[in-house]
């Protein structure tokens, strides 16, 4: 990895942390304070993005927007890799017949496109925060889950588990101080990847009306809502969309920076 590569993978880090953490050293305005009277301002000096339809200023709610965008993403992933490494371990773990049952069920739930999936899911769950952060994070699993498998059947014939058989651990010892850990360790850049992904769909389920409901400053509702006055406010769409871009690319360089070749599922 380069140098290059390096300085802007931390300089990603380091700004997105800042803006979900503490978007106010940004953006100190309000990103739900209208003004009827600048409503569809062209970016300039006065609204760096430019003003939305109520006259609010787009740059502080892009800015804003990235604590809920990013939460999203970051929570989904995090259960969907949950759920894996309890489905994963147990598949690689168990008896042939059960593990044959679970992976094939598995791959069942891997055929579908995990977008179609997580459409299913709010189907049944309801639009909200909530449900889209369980349906992007069960339509990853899958994907996951057969991974973590993979590893750990790889490693039950390692030395390293054969040593701490020796020693006499006993399975549940291994299972948590050997395997889990040792398993998700290549799996680490393939999860940087998985939360740009999740911030994706996250903000599709939200330009469909599924995820954060208006007047929030989610990245996905803002696109939804600038596209009614596309024509007239170009930028109300613009701004939002670059960074749902930056933030995938952003976590696909530091995916790659931390080794990861694996596709992402």
């Amino acid at each position: 990895m380069s140098r290059t590569a390096k300085i802007l993978s931390l300089a990603f880090i380091a700004f997105w942390l800042l803006t979900a953490f503490a978007p106010a050293l940004i953006a100190p305005g309000d990103p739900l304070a209208i003004n009827p009277s600048q409503a569809f301002a062209k970016p300039g000096a006065a609204h760096l993005f430019g003003t939305d339809e109520s006259g609010r200023d787009i740059f502080t709610r892009v800015i804003h927007g990235a604590r809920d965008s990013l939460f999203i993403g970051l929570a989904a992933t995090a259960l969907g890799m949950g759920i894996a490494i309890v489905l994963g371990t147990i598949s690689a773990l168990a008896p042939k017949w059960l593990d044959e049952s679970i992976l094939r069920v598995l791959e069942a739930l891997y055929a579908v496109p995990s977008l179609l999936m997580a459409l299913l899911i709010i189907a049944f769950t309801g639009p909200g925060v909530g449900p889209a952060i369980i349906a992007v994070g069960l339509s990853t699993a899958p994907g996951y889950a057969r991974l973590v498998r993979s590893q750990i059947r790889t490693l039950r014939s390692s030395e390293m588990l054969e040593a701490a058989t020796v020693l006499g651990r006993g399975q549940w010892t291994k299972v948590r101080n050997h395997l889990v850990p040792n398993a998700l360790k290549p799996l680490l850049a393939l999860v940087t990847l998985g939360i740009g992904q999740a911030v994706i769909w996250a903000a599709a389920l939200s330009f469909l009306g599924l995820g954060t409901p208006p007047p929030a400053p989610e990245w996905g509702a803002m696109l939804s809502a600038g596209r009614t006055y596309l024509h007239l406010a170009w930028w109300m769409s613009l701004f939002p969309g670059i960074a749902i871009v930056v933030v995938a690319a952003g976590a696909t360089l530091i995916g790659r920076a931390l080794g990861g070749k694996v596709k992402a599922p």
